[in-house]
């Protein structure tokens, strides 16, 4: 009995609650004022942070379009482009000395070095000059283009473990793609400004 009667209470008490909810109310013409005036001062500020972040947009966008116009420069002077005999190849060359300096030989004109098979491994070619060294011992894979001895490019279609300066790797051929290139006889290599 007690159960029912504390329900009964429960339930009188949800529906007063739900009634004074939908209920309307009376607002006086002073609560109606302090209400518009309330709402104005929000539309106000909406407004405002509207324009605020409109006006930040456009700026932000202004300076993308700015920065992305200096990027498009600067990859168009520096993009080198390499080709195994006739096979062009995408290379994600290093950020260093030796690559800048390789970079300046491309802008002077095609480098072009006739590459020799050693080891069952790599081809090797005289660049032509020294360029800087970072000599490191580097365990390498297929696809990798190295320098050694300051003027000598390798490019590995296996693996190999010496000490050279990292150029870049091939990253559009697997293993497979690189014995086919690189397996088959001596190859010239051309590295030439896009």
């Amino acid at each position: 009995m007690k159960t029912k009667m504390n329900f009964l209470a429960f339930c009188m008490t949800i529906m007063f609650c739900m009634s004074a909810c939908a209920g309307t109310t009376k607002n006086t013409s002073d609560d109606q004022g302090a209400v518009n005036e309330i709402s104005a001062s929000e539309n106000i500020e909406i407004e405002s942070s509207e324009k605020n972040v409109m006006s930040e947009g456009t700026a932000m966008y202004q300076l993308a379009e700015k920065d992305e116009s200096v990027d498009d420069e600067a990859i168009g002077d520096s993009t080198m482009i390499m080709k195994i005999g006739d096979t062009k190849v995408n290379v994600e060359w290093e950020d260093n000395q030796a690559v800048e300096a390789l970079r300046d030989m491309a802008k002077d004109g095609n480098v072009t070095i006739q590459m020799s098979m050693y080891g069952g491994f790599e081809q090797v070619g005289s660049i032509g000059q020294s360029l800087p060294r970072d000599d490191k011992q580097t365990t390498t894979s297929s696809g990798d283009v190295v320098l050694y001895s300051g003027n000598q490019m390798v490019v590995f279609y296996g693996s190999n473990s010496w000490s050279y300066t990292r150029l870049g790797h091939i990253s559009d051929k697997d293993e497979a793609g690189m014995t086919e290139l690189l397996s088959n006889g001596d190859v010239t290599i051309t590295i030439s400004m896009g």
